[in-house]
């Protein structure tokens, strides 16, 4: 993703209303990206965008916007992660939480008693649901399973990030982040069987980004999803994403 330096000043956002809600335009795209407004155009042209245009201008969906973010996070390295964390940290007010915040010892489960699945997002539904900050973890599996079927979120590494398709407030009390590690891999639709499982919970489109972007920078450090294979329990494991964390820091 390409980010520029401190964005020129640029004139007042203006936003398009529709039935999904609240448009990006081109300059509040350009504003949201921290990108030349030219840019955001090209892009859009090209292809490279997720826009239409109404009325001879382009107009940006924010859920097309924030899938397109979500995708791209998924292919970058840790300095092109680095700048997603900054453009989301720029462009949204609430307050920024490390992963190891959301993720207190009720939501590490070493092991994951689970084999099949289906049976991994329920039980890390239930992990979740342990800290008191998910509220429906049976609905919250069902749009788990929903947002699988449509595409697997396993990598190569034998690590799935679990979420569902959309942020869910009406589930959450806050965000929350659950680790659960089964003790042999399960075919989880990725190029390897998964058994390092994350679950993100989340409660708007750009804390669940900023999350998605430090967890993807967390475990690309391949050394930490080794050794949380071999922690002896959720008090290792923990300590063990905090200190990657800290380095990131």
């Amino acid at each position: 993703m390409v980010v520029a330096g401190p964005p020129c000043p640029i004139p007042p956002i203006r936003h398009t209303r529709t039935m999904s809600g609240i448009d990006f335009d081109v300059e509040s795209l350009a504003r949201y990206l921290h990108i030349a407004p030219s840019q955001v155009t090209r892009m859009a042209e090209r292809g490279k965008l997720p826009g239409r245009k109404v009325g001879g201008q382009w107009r940006f969906s924010r859920p097309d916007i924030h899938h397109w973010l979500e995708d791209r996070i998924g292919l970058s390295d840790d300095e092109e992660l680095a700048a997603v964390e900054a453009v989301l940290d720029r462009s949204d007010t609430a307050v920024r939480e490390r992963i190891i915040d959301l993720m207190p010892l009720e939501a590490i489960a070493l092991p994951l008693v689970a084999k099949t699945r289906s049976s991994v997002i329920s039980s890390m539904c239930q992990l979740a649901a342990g800290t008191g900050w998910l509220w429906d973890p049976q609905r919250m599996a069902e749009l788990v399973k929903e947002r699988e079927s449509l595409h697997p979120t396993a990598l190569e590494t034998g690590v799935a990030l679990l979420h569902p398709r959309r942020p869910q407030p009406s589930l959450l009390a806050q965000a929350v982040v659950a680790l659960g590690i089964t003790p042999r891999g399960i075919p989880f639709g990725g190029p390897v069987t998964t058994d390092v499982f994350f679950l993100i919970g989340s409660t708007s489109d750009a804390e669940h980004l900023r999350i998605l972007a430090r967890l993807s920078r967390v475990l690309q450090h391949e050394p930490l999803v080794d050794s949380l294979r071999t922690a002896a329990d959720a008090h290792e494991a923990r300590a063990l994403i905090e200190a990657r964390e800290s380095e990131l820091e």
